[in-house]
């Protein structure tokens, strides 16, 4: 009776060993970025990631009250500057709330895609001088000074991306500390 308990006690034991290497390696060849507490893994879509940044939740907020939380699943790719939530409180006092009313979905959709350049650009891609066009339409301006990465907006602002090389499945996100503002 010891015999056989000890052989279905192995026999089990080399199950969840083998089943712990066959689905362990998945997860872990995913080399993840750590973002507002988060992972985020390349196998999901910028949205299933930002989700679970909490650097992000304005920005979620927005995406989600101007509906392009479609889009921002769709194939891509897309790179996308991310602003912060302190990058969301750097604006006047009363922005957000004003932008994330119905009324203003326009409005708060030509910034949100004013953040998004059709097609997937790593930090090593954005050469200083270069111009993105935008998914909103107009142009942003990469900057290269002290080492750092700039995002230059049609207002002249400037916004350093923190945390570059964000890979999602459909595209890539650079965060970035302040919110850009398109010309009009």
């Amino acid at each position: 009776m010891s015999n056989r308990i000890a052989y279905l006690t192995a026999a089990a034991f080399s199950v969840l060993a083998l089943t712990a290497t066959v689905t362990a390696p998945a997860r872990a060849e995913e080399k993840t970025v750590m973002v507002g507490g988060a992972a985020m893994f390349p196998s999901k879509n910028i949205v299933q990631n930002a989700v679970n940044s909490k650097d992000h939740t304005t920005l979620v907020a927005a995406v989600k009250a101007a509906g392009l939380v479609p889009t921002l699943e769709g194939k891509g790719p897309f790179t996308v500057f991310a602003p912060t939530n302190a990058a969301f409180g750097k604006l006047p006092a009363g922005t957000v709330e004003t932008l994330v009313k119905p009324e203003n979905k326009a409005t708060l959709t030509k910034i949100l895609t004013y953040h998004v350049v059709p097609g997937k650009l790593a930090a090593a891609d954005l050469k200083d001088g270069m111009k993105l066009k935008t998914a909103e339409g107009e142009e942003l301006t990469v900057k290269h000074d002290g080492g750092k990465v700039w995002i230059v907006d049609a207002k002249g602002g400037t916004s350093m991306v923190t945390i570059p090389n964000v890979n999602q499945s459909n595209g890539v996100i650079h965060v970035v500390d302040t919110v850009l503002m398109p010309a009009s």
